[in-house]
Order: structure tokens, then C-alpha cells, then sequence
């Protein structure tokens, strides 16, 4: 029987299995699921297969080697979907898949290196496992929180919306510290809170006429007028930093304000009010993990000048 089958082109199961290299349960199996059914049977009821089938069980194995699921191989076998398509999207799965592993690897050798606490390898454990969309949402869903329901200016909440965080492909160290560290900062509710009343502040001073960003010319000028003074140690309350109260504090003055104690310890409120260590501290791990340029930290010579402003106007 079998070798007249064999004549007619016709293969039992077992010959089928020594020539595709698939065992006869998984041939079996694929004919019981319909994806490659027996050509005919023999008097004895046994599974039979020509030559249009075994190759149909080559292309099986073939796109289930390369990780395609069942489902989509019998969409394609039944011509109900393009096998160009479908292999496009298993490489898309495919480069996601060696996205999350490249990062998993990463992690893994940050935590060797050293002894991370509790709370960080939580994070780290997060961040091993979520795409780059879902790490995208943890940053959306900060926003969210600091800017949603506040008549805020568009264009600034665009801005601020529009900042991506994306870690490479292959991440060093650094950017896996970066982003354990942002993702804590900015699921914490006193950080989200504080950014919150400092978007309000800004807003209401913006809409007064008062407010100044740090980059603007008097601030440019209280930075480079501070840092030196602040890096050779000089203290906010030395003659030192007066002088430079002197001359700062007019300009910082806006609206025809007398230059009195009483305008200054304002000021120094509305300075501070704008002045967050944390805040800066997010924008440098921004950098770090998207590989912007490094920027030296501003917010301590910001500290330092309120701090002059203040020992000024009590000494006035």
C-alpha cells in the first residue's frame, strides 16, 4: 500500500516527517487544525500527502521558526492575507521585541554595577518591561496632572507637551539612572504640586507684566555676575554680594518700583517662587537620557542672589 501510494506521488505521514524534518504529532497536529490538510487517505484510513502539501508544511515550519503565529499562517495559506504584509509586521514585532531585550540587558548591568535600593529596582523593573510608549505616558500623564484644568497659555503648555523622552536603542548606564530617577520625580505628588503652583505663578505674573525668564538678559547678567562670586565662596551677605545687589536690583525692579527693603524682600519671593532645584533637575535628566547637551546647573546662583537680595534689605 505504501509504495503504491509513494507511485502515485503520494507520501504516508511518517515519510512526510523524514523529508520536511517536522515530527509526525506536529504534522499531524497542523492537519487536525486545517492549516495543512492530508491529500487523501489510504483503503486503510491513513493520512496521505502530495507535493503541493509538503511544501506547504515547509513554508509552515519555515514562518513558525521565524516566530509568525498560527493564526496569521493559515490567513495566509488560505490567501487571506499577503505574506509581504504580514512578514512586515512580525519584523516590526521583531525590532520592539530586541528594543526591550537591548533595554532589559541594560538594566540588568546597571544593577550589577551597583547596589540599587528597593525603590529603584521597582523602577527599574517598570522601565525593563514598558515600550517606548508606555514610558512616553508616564511622562503625558505628568503633564496631565500639572497642567490640565489651568488657564494656562497655549503655546507654553504645547511646549512643555511636546518634550519627548526617548531612550535609545541601547542605553548606557547613565540614561538608565536618568530615567529611574525621572520616573520617581515625576510620579511624586509634591513635585507634581509644585510645578503645578509654579505654572500658576508664572501665568499670573506673565499676564501682570512682571514675569522674567531666567535666560533673559537680567537674568544672563545675575548669572554671570554670581557664579564667580558664588564659586570663590563669597557669602549673600558680604559687601561682596551687596555690590552686585546694587547693581541688579534697579533693573529687577520693574514698573517704576522705588528700590526699597520692602521691593526687594518681594522680589526675592518672586524669584523664589520661580527657583526649584527639582525643576532644573528634571531638565538635566531630560538631556541626559535624550542626549542633549549637557548645561551647568543655574538654580544655585539664583539661590545665591535671592539670598543677597534679602541680607540687602535687611542691612538697608
Amino acid at each position: 500500500m505504501v509504495g503504491m501510494n509513494t507511485q502515485h506521488g503520494l507520501h504516508t505521514i511518517g515519510e512526510l516527517a523524514r523529508r520536511t524534518g517536522l515530527s509526525v504529532k506536529a504534522i499531524r497536529f497542523y492537519a487536525d487544525e486545517g492549516i495543512v490538510p492530508p491529500t487523501a487517505r489510504s483503503d486503510a484510513g491513513y493520512r496521505l500527502y502530495d507535493a503541493e502539501a509538503a511544501a506547504r508544511l515547509d513554508l509552515v515550519r519555515t514562518l513558525r521558526e521565524l516566530g509568525i503565529d498560527l493564526a496569521a499562517i493559515r490567513a495566509v495559506l488560505n490567501r487571506e492575507a499577503d505574506l509581504g504584509e504580514v512578514a512586515a509586521a512580525h519584523v516590526r514585532a521583531l525590532d520592539e521585541r530586541i528594543r526591550t531585550l537591548r533595554l532589559r540587558r541594560a538594566v540588568l548591568s546597571t544593577v550589577a554595577d551597583r547596589t540599587p535600593t528597593e525603590r529603584e529596582i521597582t523602577l527599574m523593573s517598570d522601565l525593563a518591561r514598558l515600550s517606548a510608549e508606555e514610558r512616553q505616558r508616564i511622562i503625558d500623564d505628568y503633564h496631565d496632572a500639572v497642567f490640565g484644568g489651568l488657564d494656562l497659555d497655549e503655546d507654553f503648555v504645547a511646549r512643555m507637551r511636546s518634550v519627548r523622552v526617548d531612550l535609545p536603542d541601547e542605553p548606557s548606564p547613565a540614561q538608565v539612572d536618568a530615567w529611574v530617577e525621572l520616573a520617581g520625580l515625576v510620579q511624586d505628588p509634591g513635585f507634581r504640586d509644585r510645578v503645578r503652583a509654579m505654572s500658576l505663578a508664572q501665568e499670573r505674573s506673565r499676564a501682570e507684566g512682571t514675569y522674567q525668564r531666567p535666560d533673559s538678559e537680567l537674568g544672563c547678567r545675575a548669572t554671570e555676575a554670581v557664579a564667580p562670586l558664588r564659586a570663590a565662596g563669597v557669602a549673600p551677605d558680604s559687601p561682596e554680594a551687596r555690590s552686585v545687589v546694587e547693581e541688579l536690583a534697579g533693573p529687577a525692579l520693574r514698573d517704576g518700583r522705588p528700590d526699597t527693603p520692602a521691593e526687594r524682600r518681594r522680589l526675592a519671593e518672586e524669584y523664589e517662587l520661580f527657583t526649584d532645584r527639582r525643576v532644573e533637575r528634571y531638565w538635566q535628566l531630560v538631556a541626559v537620557i535624550n542626549e542633549w547637551p549637557a548645561f551647568e546647573p543655574r538654580v544655585p546662583d539664583w539661590e545665591w542672589f535671592i539670598a543677597a537680595l534679602r541680607a540687602s534689605a535687611e542691612s538697608a
